[in-house]
């Protein structure tokens, strides 16, 4: 009976130690590490905006006014907010990127995970997040 006690303190200090480890960065936070996952309905997702001439100038606007501050002017990860992040901003200009769908990004953007915010509140208007995303197809 004793040793199941001590086995359980081990297993229950084990924990908190491996949740403060990761909380204070010892532990990698790395998407390579921690892919991020789309549910499958999302992936098949098209952009209902896509090709609107309008939605760059719009996404634009959005973007500097939400995105900006830690994915930078250009997309490459590096606003003045990113040094703050425990994880990467990443580059929106990179091929890996870019080859995620429209959908991807929609939910990515919409949902959020980690240091990334969901924006389904701060940008309530899904054809507003959808511009968002037709704008970040313009930085290749």
């Amino acid at each position: 009976m004793k040793t199941s006690g001590k086995g359980f303190l081990f297993g229950a200090a084990l924990i908190l130690c491996t949740a403060l480890f990761y909380s204070f960065g010892y532990i990698s936070h790395d998407t390579q590490d921690n892919p991020w996952v789309v549910p499958a309905k999302y992936k098949k997702m098209e952009n209902p905006l896509k090709g609107d001439e309008e939605a760059g100038t719009i996404g634009k606007s959005l973007y500097s006014k939400h995105c900006k501050s830690c994915h930078g002017t250009e997309g490459k990860g590096d606003g003045p907010k990113a040094k703050e992040l425990d994880t990467p901003s990443g580059d929106f200009s990179s091929a890996a990127f870019q080859a995620q769908s429209d959908g991807e990004l929609f939910y990515k953007t919409t949902e959020g995970r980690d240091d990334m915010p969901a924006f389904d509140k701060k940008i309530a208007e899904e054809d507003d997040r959808w511009l968002v995303i037709e704008y970040l197809r313009s930085l290749k």
